[in-house]
């Protein structure tokens, strides 16, 4: 244990040092660059100076040089080597190489075939003063010329370890194929197992691979082999990842984690290199775990992609295989992954051997998710007089562990919006009906046309719903826009359902049809309010022909194979495997129950026309109406609450205060009045 701890240090250590930086300062990096280019052209531009008197010297032809020294134009002169630098006595005016005339040139230069004496009784005689010189190497020249070029090369170099994050250079290069797992360490904020909520099957398999880490001999007395991998399947916001902390947090082994993506690059070979680096690490540190979050990501089944067997992915994958139960298997290392989509994954990868148990985290019922708002509330402030946790997570059906929490967290926004000193049921039930139904759409005004059509469409689904046997009880009506939805009508189930019934599927089409049968109903016109309701109607209708085995018709059979190509998302398409006939039977039954439905919602609301109208003026005048009220208007009274009621939101402190305030201001008021009257008496 003691070596596993200091493993876990060193390694903790190493990936500080080799991890480069996730968070890119795009800004910072901006500003740089601007420096470097202003940098380059500053020294071209320094370049182009110090070369300026390069310009006053032009080379000359050897019969020009001649000619200027019969003239006795030359005063001075320099000789290295076989290269003859001299001084004009007064400024000329030259032809450059391209023919254009050039003043003022006062230095020129050539090349002599060769230096004798007779050149020197030539220079003597013209009265020329000359000295010679070892002709030496002009570092300055060299390194001026060069000067551009090396800053662009600095500058491209600075932009190769940007783009690598920091990698470092051309050495960042080859650390593409290093792994990008990150080493969990004791320094770092820990999740235990009593933070987790709402998956108890779940966190006892998991326990079981920790005790195994913890004192394998344990196991091992008995013959029992560690797992070398588990699986957590569930849809998203269940807790997966939630999950994998706490075993890091619980373990005290050395915890690699990464995504699946992280293995993909657009190198061919990162992907497989970066998985056995990965294993490389943990297994010099074993015992370990390996977590891998979204294992669909490089999991994905084989021979499906565009690129036959020899794509980049598959590679990883492959290279993943063998690493989990390949020849070398004597490390313990256990691989724990999260998905959301096992269907598209290999069976090799499934197989028992490296996956060896399939953990499902699903959506908590009741209890789970009152464990999970109780760990949420921890660290809130709630007033536990007036907040039922029991009655939230009745209120909660189908949500998962992300859905609670987002609740939690607006209701405590709304609390501090309204200056609260605790967070109240009502801030719960508004945060309830934001997740659900949307945020309320204040700023749309409708008219009164389009309130009256909305209220009559909304107490249409709730009038169903009442007087349909087994349908789920109505919790709140509203006719304020939210979401994308003009109203809502929300019901909560009373019970948790996992199977539901043909009734309680055709019950759930009337429902969903009950707004357009009032708006023909009362209104004798369609409008496109009820696109949405009859798009969910459609979907339910056909599942019940083709899926469920609910049509009479057609029987208990399935129609349509789903299509296997996993490189376009396994369930994008399907395939017929009916005929002609068969499609056409399907359309005719999916319209009938539509129909069925329609007809059905007709009957209920012609019957109840009376409370149709009783409720739809009530939503016209409340515009959001409760269980509570629904009850009232079902026993044929009228409501009594007050309409658009506010309470005071601000706390008794600053009430009390702004209440004195208003006193002194009526005293001040009434002596202002008084001294008035007298001064008008006076006169």
């Amino acid at each position: 244990m003691e070596n596993n701890k200091k493993n876990l240090k060193n390694n903790s250590l190493k990936n500080k040092k080799d991890k480069p930086s996730d968070n890119f300062d795009w800004k910072r990096a901006s500003k740089t660059s601007f420096v470097w280019l202003a940098i380059i052209f500053g020294a071209v531009y320094i370049s182009g100076l110090l070369t300026e008197v390069g310009k006053k010297e032009i080379e000359i032809e050897y019969t020009e040089y001649k000619k200027f020294l019969k003239n006795n134009d030359i005063s001075k002169a320099v000789i290295m080597g076989e290269k003859f630098y001299g001084e004009f006595k007064i400024p000329q005016s030259l032809p450059n190489k391209l023919g254009n005339q050039l003043d003022g040139i006062s230095h020129f230069k050539l090349t002599l075939p060769f230096i004798d004496r007779k050149n020197t009784e030539e220079w003597d005689a013209a009265g020329l003063e000359y000295t010679f010189k070892e002709q030496k190497i002009d570092w300055t020249g060299y390194l001026l010329n060069m000067l551009p070029w090396i800053l662009l090369l600095g500058f491209w170099f600075f932009m190769i370890k940007r783009m690598q994050g920091g990698a470092g250079g051309v050495g960042g290069i080859f650390k593409f194929g290093k792994s990008k797992a990150s080493l969990w360490t004791s320094d770092q904020p820990r999740v235990t197992f009593k933070q987790v909520a709402g998956c108890e099957e779940a966190k006892e398999e998991l326990k079981e691979v920790i005790d195994f880490l913890k004192s394998p001999k344990r196991f091992q007395k008995l013959g029992a082999k560690v797992p070398k991998g588990a699986l957590l399947v569930g849809p998203p916001g269940t807790g997966k990842t939630l999950l994998a902390r706490a075993v890091a947090g619980e373990a005290g082994v050395p915890f690699y984690s990464l995504s699946g993506a992280d293995f993909v690059e657009m190198f061919v070979g990162v992907g497989a290199s970066r998985v056995r680096d990965l294993f490389e690490q943990a297994k010099k540190s074993s015992p370990g775990i390996v977590f891998i979050d979204e294992m669909d990501a490089v999991g994905r089944q084989r021979g499906a992609g565009i690129g036959g067997g020899h794509d980049e992915r598959e590679q990883t994958l492959n290279a993943l295989l063998v690493e989990m139960d390949g020849f070398d298997n004597t490390h313990n290392v256990i691989v724990i992954a999260a998905t959301n989509r096992p269907d598209v994954l290999d069976p090799a990868l499934l197989r028992p051997g490296r996956f060896d148990r399939q953990i499902v985290v699903d959506a908590p019922d009741v209890n789970g998710r009152l464990g999970i708002l109780k760990v949420h509330t921890k660290n809130v402030v709630i007033n536990h007089r007036k907040v039922d946790l029991l009655a939230i997570a009745k209120g909660t059906p189908g949500m998962v562990g992300a859905d609670i929490a987002n609740i939690v967290n607006e209701a405590a926004l709304l609390a501090a919006r309204k200056r609260k000193r605790s967070v109240d049921m009502d801030d719960f039930e508004e945060a309830k009906d934001k997740v659900i139904m949307g945020v309320q759409r204040k700023s749309m005004i409708l008219s009164d046309e389009e309130k009256k059509v909305t209220a009559y469409h909304e107490a249409g689904h709730a009038l169903v719903a009442i007087k349909t046997k087994g349908a789920d009880p109505v919790h709140k009506i509203t006719i304020i826009p939210r979401g994308r939805a003009l109203g809502v009508t929300m019901q909560l189930p009373m019970d948790e359902r996992h199977g539901y019934t043909r009734d309680y599927v055709e019950g759930r089409l009337g429902i969903l049809m009950g707004g357009r049968s009032a708006e023909m109903l009362i209104f004798n016109e369609m409008t496109t309010g009820a696109g949405n309701d009859i798009e969910q109607a459609t979907q339910i209708a056909k599942k019940m022909a083709t899926e469920w085995g609910m049509s009479d018709l057609l029987g208990p059979m399935t129609f349509g194979k789903k299509s296997e190509e996993i490189f376009l998302g396994r369930d994008m398409g399907s395939s017929r495997d009916y005929s002609e006939t068969t499609a056409r039977m399907i359309d005719e039954e999916v319209s009938r129950i539509v129909r069925d439905a329609q007809r059905l919602a007709d009957e209920i609301l012609r019957k109840e026309i009376d409370v149709l109208h009783h409720l739809a003026k009530e939503l016209l005048k409340y515009e959001t109406i409760d269980s509570k009220d629904l009850k009232i208007i079902l026993e044929g009274k009228n409501l009594t609450r007050p309409i658009n009621a506010k309470v005071s939101t601000k706390p008794k402190r600053m009430v009390k205060r702004r209440a004195k305030n208003n006193i002194l201001d009526k005293k001040k008021n009434n002596s202002v009045v008084k001294t008035e009257k007298s001064e008008a008496v006076k006169n």
